[in-house]
């Protein structure tokens, strides 16, 4: 009885997040804001609707690793590598400079602001870390609703798959070092490159399997349970290994999720792809929602508010590192000059993918110290709700500088 208590406010906590977003959305604001504040305003430290025994429960958090893994088809169905390959030489070069510039930029910024007043230095890596993501949906979405034609558009298309695999790339190889560090070292560093690697191995075979049967498979019923079935087995196995096998570090869900739809999706033809994308939707953005509520929960909305120094850092510098980034290196590759003015402002979307990050990371310092979790918490969730009001609007702003939104 008291684990069907714990499921329907569970289930009720998350419908309000839903609506919430629904109101949020309404404002022209992406739906994602809602989210997390409802959650945080219905976590523990607010009106309690999702308590600390339902966060800390284990069925819980066995439902947030499926998500974690299920949310990585956002990312691993656009890396198709007939797309890839296209894309050129001025593109990567471009996709590098803004992506390790902003990383560069953050991390120093945040080395010499936490050298000052004794904060561990290597926490300035995990804010550049989570800088890099780009969330490409509200720029996308901008696109989508007003029909944007040019340069700037051809370039953040494709940009928006390069960025992810760099950002997964870079964020997940300072999260192993972060582990190891909290650790007290307790983590071999051979062991960085199990934790980067092997979710990519877990989720490349049940990938291949997957894309063996869903190669046969035409109805979406089948397809459905074709992608369920191989998201719960990647969870199992990669649950098993990291419990049973390589225990005491920390196998990532959603990039075993990239890695799992990567491969099918390089498997199936383009149709095929797109309709199987189409009808996973709805569960891709349920688990989205589950993923965000799960962030918001556990924060403290005092926190966020006294965090105002370090999200301004976070916030500026972000934004100064995607777009001179851009700028600079559009201007090497001699984009058009529309793309070296303009595209930094489509880039400073952030809220989607740097929320999952946190997650992730803080999951690994609450191990070993709440605090710098606390910190990072309160200023990446603060900087998610004031640099994504930003943000859109700067983008559509880029956008229509450029040129490429017509009156």
């Amino acid at each position: 009885m008291k684990g069907d208590n714990e499921c329907r406010l569970l289930v009720v906590g998350t419908c309000n997040c839903f609506f919430v977003g629904k109101a949020v959305s309404r404002m022209k604001l992406p739906a994602i804001l809602g989210w997390l504040i409802a959650g945080i305003l219905l976590g523990p430290n607010a009106v309690g609707l999702l308590s600390q025994q339902v966060l800390d429960a284990a069925w819980y958090k066995n439902i947030i690793m499926w998500m974690q893994c299920a949310f990585g088809l956002m990312l691993g169905t656009e890396l198709v590598w007939n797309k890839i390959k296209n894309y050129g030489t001025a593109l990567i070069v471009t996709t590098l400079t803004q992506s390790l510039g902003t990383f560069v930029l953050v991390s120093l910024v945040f080395g010499i602001a936490f050298q000052c007043v004794g904060i561990p230095v290597f926490l300035a890596f995990v804010f550049g870390g989570i800088a890099l993501a780009t969330a490409p949906a509200p720029a996308l979405s901008i696109v989508s609703e007003f029909h944007t034609k040019g340069p700037v558009t051809d370039t953040l298309l494709p940009m928006a798959v390069l960025d992810d695999i760099v950002g997964i790339a870079v964020f997940f190889t300072v999260n192993a070092f972060v582990t190891r560090t909290v650790s007290g070292g307790s983590v071999s560093l051979l062991m960085i490159p199990v934790m980067i690697f092997l979710p990519i191995v877990v989720g490349a075979v049940t990938g291949f399997l997957a894309g063996m049967v869903l190669k046969r498979t035409n109805g979406k019923a089948g397809t459905l349970a074709i992608l369920i079935v191989g998201i719960t087995a990647t969870v199992i196995i990669g649950y098993w290994l990291n419990t049973k096998v390589f225990t005491g570090i920390t196998l990532n869900y959603m990039l075993m999720g990239v890695a799992f739809s990567a491969i099918f999706s390089n498997m199936l033809t383009e149709e095929m792809l797109e309709k199987a994308v189409g009808w996973f939707h709805p569960i891709l953005g349920i688990c989205l929602l589950g993923a965000i509520v799960d962030l918001g929960a556990p924060l403290d909305y005092h926190l966020i508010v006294g965090a105002g120094f370090y999200t301004f850092l976070y916030i500026f510098f972000r934004a100064c590192g995607k777009y001179f980034g851009a700028r600079f290196g559009a201007k090497l590759t001699k984009r058009p000059e529309t793309v070296q003015k303009y595209l930094g402002f489509t880039l400073l979307p952030h809220s989607g993918v740097s929320l999952v990050f946190t997650g992730i990371v803080c999951s690994v310092l609450e191990g070993g110290d709440s605090e710098l979790a606390v910190i990072v918490k309160g200023t990446i969730a603060a900087a998610a709700v004031i640099n994504e009001i930003i943000a859109v609007i700067m983008a559509k702003k880029g956008f229509e500088l450029a040129g490429e939104i017509k009156s």
